[in-house]
This record gives C-alpha cells, sequence and structure tokens, in this order.
C-alpha cells in the first residue's frame, strides 16, 4: 500500500502553526456561530428561504473548520489516527466541502427566481421546498463518497479499520480508481454549478427588471458566490499544489502543506459572514446585537438608569 508520509515538525515550529491555525478558525467559527444563532433567535429569518440556505453554507463551513482543526491539532499531538476514525471524519470533511457549491448554486437560483418571477417567488421558494433541497444536497454529496467506502469495505481486511494511519485521504483511499472517480466528481459538480450561475446571472441582468436596486444587488451576491466559487475550487487543486511545490522544495513540504491548508481551507470562510451578515442590512443590524454587546443602543434599560 503507498502512502503519503508527512515530516513532524520541531516542538516550537509546531506549537506555532496550531497556535495560527487554531485561533484564526475558532475566530471565524465564533463569527459564523453568531450567525447561526442571531438566524435561530428571529423568525424573520427562519422563515425565509435565503437566509435558511445562506445559514446552512454557513454551518458546513463550520463543520469544515471544526474538522480541520481536530486534525491538525491530532497529527501534531498523536501522528497517527486509527483508521475507521479518520475514516468518519474524512468523509464529513468532504461532505460538506461538496456541499458548499451546490448551496452556492441553489442560492443562485433563489436570485434568479426572486427577481424574474417575484410573484410565483414566495410559493416556488417555501420553507419546506428549501430543506428539501438542502436534504437533495446532502443525498448528493454523500452518494458520491459513500461507494469509496464501500470499496474500501470489501477490499480491506477487518484489521486494517483497527489500525494507525497520517490521516489523509490518499492514504486510506489508495485505489487509483477512485483517485479518477473523484476528480470526475468535482469537475462534474463545479460544470454544474457554473452553468448554474452564469445562466442566473445573465437572466438577472437582461430582465426587465435590470434597472432596479434589488435586480443589483442580485447580481452583485451571485458575482460574490462566484467567487466563493472559485475558491472552494482551490480545494479540488490541493494535492496538485502540494506535488508541484514539494519537488521544488523536497525540504519545506510540511511548510507547504500548512500554507496550502490555511489558504485554501481556512481564508475562504471568511467570505461566507460578509455576503448576507455584512452586506444585508437586516442582518445586520440584528447581528450588531450579539457581536457588539456593549452597545448602548442594544440595552435600553441601562440606557433608561442613566438618564434617570
Amino acid at each position: 500500500m503507498n502512502t503519503t508520509t508527512v515530516n513532524r515538525d520541531p516542538l516550537h515550529i509546531a506549537i506555532l502553526k496550531n497556535v495560527i491555525t487554531v485561533v484564526l478558525s475558532l475566530a471565524i467559527i465564533y463569527i459564523n456561530g453568531t450567525l447561526v444563532h442571531t438566524f435561530r433567535k428571529h423568525q424573520v429569518f427562519n422563515t425565509n428561504s435565503r437566509y435558511i440556505l445562506y445559514i446552512h453554507l454557513v454551518i458546513n463551513d463550520i463543520i469544515t473548520l471544526s474538522m480541520m482543526i481536530l486534525l491538525q491539532v491530532l497529527s501534531y499531538i498523536i501522528y497517527t489516527l486509527n483508521v475507521s476514525f479518520c475514516i468518519i471524519m474524512l468523509m464529513l470533511s468532504i461532505s460538506t466541502s461538496l456541499n458548499s457549491p451546490l448551496t452556492l448554486a441553489a442560492m443562485a437560483l433563489e436570485c434568479y427566481l426572486a427577481i424574474c418571477f417575484p410573484l410565483r417567488h414566495p410559493q416556488i421558494c417555501t420553507v419546506r421546498k428549501t430543506y428539501i433541497v438542502i436534504t437533495v444536497i446532502w443525498v448528493l454529496s454523500l452518494l458520491t463518497i459513500l461507494p469509496d467506502l464501500f470499496i474500501i469495505i470489501a477490499t480491506r481486511p477487518a484489521e486494517y479499520f483497527h489500525s494507525r494511519i497520517f490521516c489523509l485521504w490518499a492514504n486510506v483511499f489508495t485505489n487509483p480508481v477512485l483517485t479518477k472517480k473523484k476528480d470526475v466528481t468535482n469537475i462534474l459538480f463545479l460544470v454544474i454549478v457554473w452553468v448554474i450561475l452564469f445562466y442566473a446571472y445573465f437572466r438577472i441582468l437582461f430582465t426587465a427588471q435590470a434597472a432596479s436596486v434589488n435586480a443589483k444587488k442580485a447580481r452583485n451576491t451571485i458575482l460574490l458566490h462566484g467567487f466563493q466559487l472559485l475558491l472552494c475550487m482551490l480545494s479540488f487543486i490541493y494535492n496538485i499544489s502540494i506535488d508541484g511545490l514539494s519537488i521544488l522544495f523536497p525540504k519545506d513540504i510540511p511548510t507547504i502543506r500548512y500554507v496550502i491548508s490555511l489558504l485554501i481551507q481556512v481564508m475562504p470562510r471568511l467570505i461566507s459572514p460578509m455576503v448576507y451578515g455584512i452586506r444585508d442590512k437586516m442582518f445586520r443590524e440584528h447581528l450588531k446585537r450579539y457581536l457588539l454587546p456593549l452597545n448602548p443602543a442594544i440595552h435600553p434599560k441601562k440606557v433608561r438608569k442613566r438618564t434617570i
């Protein structure tokens, strides 16, 4: 069995890398968690299909970052993990990664329906149908990786799942057929999502209401979704980037793997809070109550006491 080995960093380097990753990731998770809390506390959001899809994207980011932190910290502390435990974490992480572009496509279609079919939009984009779409997204992502698990179960002895391994996809799923299937699936997902984004953007661009403020905002939102999708695509060139740079800098493989993981897995998650959490006026007003708890406007009782 061919596996990818990773040299261990000196203790001070390992501590520095983990502190940077954990602090940055926890900051993003905190912001995203505040977005989820804001969504749950206000009926105006959890009855709106647009915000439901957005929060689903945010939750995906939280899970992805949590899995990345857990895998990285454990890999530095104990280096190798139980294969069964590794497979569970990898499948959850990959499922959420596949969910993100599909959710962006659903959000683009929702924008398109809201602008081009404003009268039919409330009947089409109901809360029930939105949750059905989210369920379909999860089913599609799981269907793309469950065959890999079944093949591993069928081809590996039971002892293999009790052994320990450095937790990387390439170390667990070593069958070259699975690698090709993964590449084909990623390309298929991206092509479908790009077609949906382009279709939604140009239909909004050329609609009769294109001069309206809402149409312009919707176009800008879809452009942001396109930028998010570009960032999602970086994860598909993760191994290629590491392999190419490792040839040029063979002594810096741990640093290369760390920097690319930071750029591909962590930094793109900074975009999601900005799409609605900052740009959307209604969400921004409610969000300030939780992100800025010391704001006097949020504590009217305290203000009254001072004025009396």
